[in-house]
């Protein structure tokens, strides 16, 4: 299977060199449209770890030792073999993906890329150091962290928008041990990061610098296509519950700001897996919820920080690997990401969005709606959902096709204690660190014991710099490490 570039055909990647890459050269991203024939049926009969060595075998075929990477990578780090829960919750269900040592959906994926990019050195032949260079906006820093953290032949850089996460995102990345790994918050959003992040790509390392750059977010076909995993996953518990037959559809609700995670529900139904809807749920930073509906991305509008701040992005980096699935013409794709970059909007054909609202819904909610949900869901069913969870699940109330609903929840409630401690009646004032204690108090609901061991770390990681000084920060590591 080569890999190509979304916005120009003739450059191209074995799996390996893709994952190793991360970004192509020309700045599009590393996308497939032939997904062969693959064994869903088959797949579904397998345990988890079975099916993500089934499908990573078959989205990544150039790796020596699937199954040996993926045992690896999820033995003895979550909570459950199960690896993400299927929870149900009233009508719906809920897929817990927030089972493994950062509390976070990025674990399924972060947990498998180190050994992906380890491995793909190896048979690459390539000595160079490399350098994960990473944006997040709250949960991808801390994952990519753990998984890479002391990895021989990697370093990596986390950069997070300074007041931009929550106080618990932020203990988890400035607490984080690791000889290789290096922290720094950037005055300005998640957008500025990202771009910041996508610019040093392009500019490249010096010659001879020994390293090589790659990277850890969604933008690396590598930390997306073990997300399609848990998609499958949820089918067969459904499936193995009795309350679906095989080859009946199911529909997916998904908080999502980047794209990657819903992206992954999509490339799963290209592979045969019975996908209904796909729901995109957006918070107040609702720019995908307007493209969805009106073929219209436009970045140019107020950025908001709310209380779901892993979705408080404006540019949805893995929504072009979408565009060019959907008309599968990199010409067109790189003319919609040039209207992007040079007047911060684009509209697409009508073609594209008769086929976009053939596969995607959408919707949003904000701060007050995601408080309400919280509370409400709590008070009704007892279960505890944190403010991204609760988006989606806002959303998909709006959303009853006959099909079973799953509800992706991203993040343990932990990690936003202050506003799901409120949102259910509950003091939040001081430190969060009481505030988990007090939530606790209060539901009973368990703290993750990555989460409750915070409080007693020593912070590791200082460094506060200006967007435009992003790229020298990342030289001066370079040189520093040498």
């Amino acid at each position: 299977m080569n890999y190509q570039s979304t916005r120009n055909a003739k450059i191209t990647a074995s799996s390996t060199a893709a994952v190793l890459q991360g970004l192509a050269d020309d700045g599009g991203l590393f996308i497939t449209k032939d997904f062969g024939s693959f064994d869903w049926r088959g797949t579904l009969q397998q345990n988890a770890f079975g099916m993500a060595e089934a499908i990573l075998g078959a989205l990544l075929p150039d790796f020596d030792d699937m199954p040996a990477l993926v045992r690896r990578a999820y033995t003895g780090k979550f909570e459950t073999d199960e690896l993400t829960p299927l929870v149900k919750v009233g009508s719906r269900y809920v897929l817990e993906l927030f089972r493994g040592p950062t509390s976070a959906f990025k674990d399924v994926a972060l947990s498998m890329l180190p050994q992906l990019i380890t491995a793909a050195r190896a048979q690459e032949g390539v000595r160079d150091e490399i350098l994960i260079l990473t944006a997040t906006s709250g949960d991808t820093g801390k994952a990519a962290l753990a998984g890479f953290r002391d990895v021989p032949g990697t370093k990596i850089i986390v950069f997070y928008p300074d007041a931009g996460v929550s106080k618990v995102q932020k203990a988890q990345m400035v607490t984080q041990e690791g000889e290789n790994v290096c922290v720094c918050a950037v005055r300005g959003n998640f957008d500025d990061t990202q771009t910041g992040v996508k610019r040093i790509f392009a500019a490249g390392l010096p010659e001879g610098s020994g390293v090589r750059l790659s990277s850890a977010n969604s933008i690396n076909i590598g930390r997306l296509a073990p997300q399609v995993v848990y998609y499958f996953k949820a089918y067969a518990n459904l499936l193995r519950s009795g309350r679906i037959h095989e080859g009946d559809q199911v529909d997916y609700v998904v908080p999502t700001g980047n794209f990657g995670d819903i992206l992954a529900g999509y490339l799963a139904k290209r592979m045969g897996l019975p996908v209904g809807r796909l729901v995109c749920a957006s918070n107040r930073n609702d720019v995908l919820t307007d493209f969805l509906r009106t073929g219209v991305y436009d970045r140019r509008r107020p950025f908001y920080k709310t209380i779901s701040p892993s979705m408080d992005i404006l540019v949805s980096s893995n929504l072009e690997r979408l565009l060019y699935l959907l008309c599968e013409d990199e010409n067109e794709v790189a003319g919609y990401m040039r209207d992007l970059n040079e007047q911060g909007a684009y509209t697409v054909s009508d073609a594209m969005l008769e086929k976009l609202h053939g596969e995607f819904g959408c919707g949003c909610c904000d701060d007050v709606e995601t408080k309400e949900t919280i509370g409400r869901v709590w008070k009704e069913h007892g279960y505890l959902m944190d403010t991204h969870t609760a988006v989606a699940w806002k959303v998909a109330e709006g959303y009853e096709s006959g099909a079973p609903v799953v509800v992706l929840s991203t993040a343990s409630p932990y990690k936003f204690p202050a506003a799901v401690l409120s949102a259910i009646g509950g003091d939040a004032s001081g430190d969060e660190f009481e505030i988990m204690d007090r939530l606790h108090t209060l539901t009973g609901v368990p703290v993750p014991q990555g989460l409750a061991t915070l409080r007693s770390k020593p912070v590791r990681h200082t460094d506060v710099i200006d967007r435009e000084a992003m790229q020298a920060y990342v030289l001066g590591k370079v040189e520093h490490w040498k």
